[in-house]
């Protein structure tokens, strides 16, 4: 199962690496189109945490020996799938806007669609559910901990710089102001 494990988390690096080609292709359009972005100093704090999240995946079921118990890991693993399709419907719902740098575009309102309609912020979630999810399908349980704990922290800085730059610059509080976070806790408006 070891093995499996790792293919999996191969796998999704190399989605990653997708997202990150596909998110410079938007970023330079948005800058082109007089996009501005904020919060490049956590960003690389992101980069930094995200990067090292696989490979901390990885290390701790080969370094602590951890075993696959599918009681966790079979549900884990649904989760995870779930959070995927959660995060690529918001990518697609943002089509060529959605990028994982913080760029406004003055002028243009915030999308107000497809997961939009239920949190403000449903590509965190997703992150948030995969942080527990990706590590645990193979019991490790100190990355899930870990990582979960410093994306949290990272992420009150992230979500407050982009709804502050929202706000300003795209009419962010009339349209998404009224909806949760990240945990659709009421129906749609």
């Amino acid at each position: 199962m070891v093995t499996a494990y790792y293919a999996l988390l191969g796998a999704i690096a190399a989605e990653r690496i997708f997202e990150l080609r596909l998110s410079r292709r938007n970023a330079r359009r948005a800058l082109g189109h007089g996009g501005i972005e904020v919060g490049a100093a956590h960003f690389r704090w992101m980069q930094l945490l995200h990067a090292s999240f696989l490979v901390c995946c990885a290390l701790e079921v080969s370094l602590f020996h951890r075993a696959f118990d599918p009681r966790v890991g079979i549900p884990m693993l649904a989760l995870m799938v779930a959070a995927q399709a959660l995060r690529y419907w918001a990518i697609a719902t943002l089509g060529p806007r959605w990028n994982v740098r913080v760029i406004a575009q003055p002028g243009l309102p915030v999308v107000t669609g497809g997961p939009y309609r239920w949190v403000r912020h449903p590509n965190y979630l997703a992150v948030v559910i995969e942080g527990v999810a990706i590590p645990l399908v193979h019991g490790a349980w100190l990355t899930a901990l870990v990582f979960s704990a410093l994306n949290a922290w990272l992420l009150r800085v992230r979500i407050a710089v982009e709804e502050r730059a929202l706000v300003e610059h795209c009419a962010f509080d009339e349209r998404l102001g009224d909806r949760p976070l990240i945990v659709p806790l009421r129906g749609a408006r």
